[in-house]
């Protein structure tokens, strides 16, 4: 269970489970030409999730002092796990997840490719040590590295089997999976941002720079609720535009994406105590995994329309 802790377990299976769905409930049912074998896919997904653990030990590791002074009881490193076995732990998985990396770009005749894992796995470490104290910065880094990990599906298993007889369809799913990676880095933005307004009295205590902080509580919900409407509105022009005739598609969209999402914004305004804040950060956690199953149920709908 330590060690499920040390690499944030839950976060972990929610980026696998996007990456799996991805693959599985929507290029593979779209009937188009890939380039990697599943087993090759299989450590795409590998290597894009230990070096997200890796990023997560690391961050423990720098945060002792912080957890000691929160939460001691839930402290992992220098409590159950040494400092030296969490260094160990970073070291290997993101020496794997970036070999890994190198080894599928050479796959793929695209070795340049591997700088995406090789940026990936600097962010986390400069996010962890250095860029969570500069406001916004941090916030922003772990949105764009959600980004990335739907990014390396489109460049990975997409773009090496385009040619001239296919780069219509092929150009479709590129498409897509553009769409939803800049949907997950504003999504995710929104969480981020959140959670520093959630935090903002130990980030206060502890003399922390995040956005909260700096700007206070009403400016940081006013720039959260700006994004998140601006997510509704995303959602809602995207369906109009693209999905109309799909109902299935659109109550779906309307129930488990927009009325959370609305849902949240409204709470937000009126939001001071824990209670509060534990019920808007579980809406954005299911807004999070409905928004990785919509692709599926579009394909659903495409199919039995």
């Amino acid at each position: 269970m330590k060690y499920l802790q040390l690499i944030r377990f839950q976060n972990l299976l929610l980026l696998a489970l996007m990456q799996w769905v991805m693959r599985y409930l929507f290029l593979t049912q779209s009937y188009i030409d890939l380039a990697l074998t599943d087993i090759n896919y299989l450590l795409l997904v590998v290597s894009t999730v230990c070096i997200a653990a890796g990023g997560a030990v690391m961050q423990h590791i720098v945060n002792q002092e912080e957890d000691e002074m929160i939460q001691p009881q839930k402290r992992v490193v220098g409590n159950t796990i040494s400092e030296a076995a969490a260094y160990n732990w970073y070291i290997g998985l993101t020496i794997i997840g970036v070999g890994v990396g190198f080894y599928l770009s050479n796959v793929i005749y695209k070795p340049t490719f591997a700088s995406l894992f090789i940026l990936a796995a600097t962010l986390l470490y400069v996010k962890a040590t250095n860029l969570n104290r500069i406001p916004l910065v941090g916030t922003i880094i772990s949105a764009l590295l959600v980004a990335i990990s739907i990014l390396v599906i489109a460049l990975f298993d997409v773009f090496p089997a385009t040619d001239a007889v296919n780069k219509i369809r092929m150009g479709e799913a590129f498409g897509i999976l553009i769409d939803y990676a800049v949907f997950g880095f504003l999504l995710v933005l929104v969480f981020e941002l959140f959670s520093t307004l959630k935090n903002k009295e130990n980030d206060d205590r502890l003399g922390n720079a995040t956005v909260a902080t700096r700007l206070g509580n009403t400016k940081t919900k006013i720039i959260i609720g700006v994004i998140t409407l601006f997510l509704i509105v995303l959602i809602l022009y995207y369906s109009k535009v693209f999905l109309f005739e799909l109902t299935l598609v659109l109550c779906y969209l309307l129930l488990a994406l927009v009325g959370p999402l609305l849902f949240f914004a409204i709470k937000l305004i009126g939001c001071n105590t824990t209670k509060e804040f534990k019920i808007l950060e579980r809406t954005l956690y299911f807004v999070i995994l409905f928004s990785i199953l919509s692709i599926a149920v579009i394909v659903y709908n495409l199919k039995n329309a």
